[in-house]
Parts: C-alpha cells; structure tokens; sequence
C-alpha cells in the first residue's frame, strides 16, 4: 500500500471540495499518485453530476456585471438549494458566467434555443456560399453540417469556449460545478447589453 502524504490529501481536498475522508480514499485507490487521484475524483464527480441533471433546480441567483460605462451583462443561474446559492463558490461561478456574458456576447444558452427557421436561414446562407464557390454533390450536406456545428459553438453560451480557458466549454465548466457542489444547476437566461446597439 502506497504511503499517502497528509499534504496530499489536504492539498486534493482543497483542490476538488471534498472532505478529507475521500480525500485519503481517492489517493488510496490511486496509489499515492495525486494526479491519477485528480483526474478519477473528476470522472466520477461529472458521472454524478449528469445523474443530477433530472432534478429541480428552482433556487440560485440573478446577478449582473459590469464591464466599464459601455457593456453590461445579467445572468439567472439556477440551482436546488438556498444554501448551495448563498456559497462563495456558487457566487463566484455565476459571476464568472456573467463576465463570459459580457465578453463572449452569446445569443443563446444552448443549441436546444435556436429556433428551427434561424437555422434553415444558416443551412440556406452556407448552401449558397458553397454553391458559389462551385461545390456540389454529397460532400456539401457534410460540410454544411460542419459549418451549422462551429456557427452553434460561436452564438451558444453552453458551447462557448469559457473566456478565461478557451479550452473549457461553458456546458463542461456547470457540469464542473455541478459535480463540486453536489446539486443540479441550470443556466436559465441571460441578457447582454451594449452602449449604442
């Protein structure tokens, strides 16, 4: 049995949220190796998280963010608990999606939001590019279907890459949290305004 560092174990509890006890276990499993520990805490965390997602999450904060005189932002996050949404970690999540709002300027939470005719307009405006460019055959249902998939991830808060880590998806970063605080969450709205538009 691998000897287990009590820095270790505080330095995984603080780093994922969970208590000393899991903590010491996850090491345990891993064979004292601190990343594998991470990286397992973290597949099970987002398995736990997607069993969540069935639940109601009717508590959780409005809040809006300012970035100087010109762009504003307010976001409603859900979650299940008044508890969960008086936390600092819940504030600081719904802050940070607030500030994305502001900087990312998405027009929908997810793909589910688009109207069907925005996207036949999308499907009909990348044909006639294609077309244009003498494309044709089987290969441009294939290639709209590409183009409608990077349109989606550029106007859709959950398919975003996060601003501060483009390598994180917004819908990856609540499952994240999700994960950490042990409730369904939901990114329920949002709005975004600029000076002049």
């Amino acid at each position: 049995m691998a000897d287990i560092k009590i820095e270790d174990i505080k330095k995984l509890k603080d780093a994922t949220g969970v208590g000393l006890t899991a903590a010491k276990k996850a090491l345990e499993e891993a064979g004292g190796d601190y990343d594998k520990a991470v990286e397992e805490m973290r597949v099970k965390g987002l398995a736990k998280a997607d069993k969540k997602s069935d639940r109601a999450a009717e508590a959780g904060l409005v809040h809006s963010y300012m970035h100087g005189e010109r762009i504003g932002s307010m976001v409603e996050i859900n979650c299940e608990t008044d508890f969960v949404a008086k936390t600092d970690d819940f504030k600081d999540f719904v802050h940070e999606i607030a500030l994305h709002v502001a900087a990312a300027a998405p027009q929908y939470v997810s793909v589910d939001d688009i109207p069907a005719d925005v996207i036949a307009k999308e499907k009909d405006l990348f044909k006639q590019e294609l077309e244009n460019e003498g494309k044709k055959g089987d290969m441009v249902e294939k290639i709209i279907e590409g183009k409608v998939k990077k349109w989606q991830s550029e106007i859709c808060l959950l398919e975003q890459g996060f601003i501060k880590d483009p390598d994180t998806k917004v819908g990856d970063l609540l499952r994240e949290q999700i994960a950490k605080l042990g409730e369904n969450m939901k990114i329920a709205r949002f709005a975004r305004f600029e000076l002049g538009n």
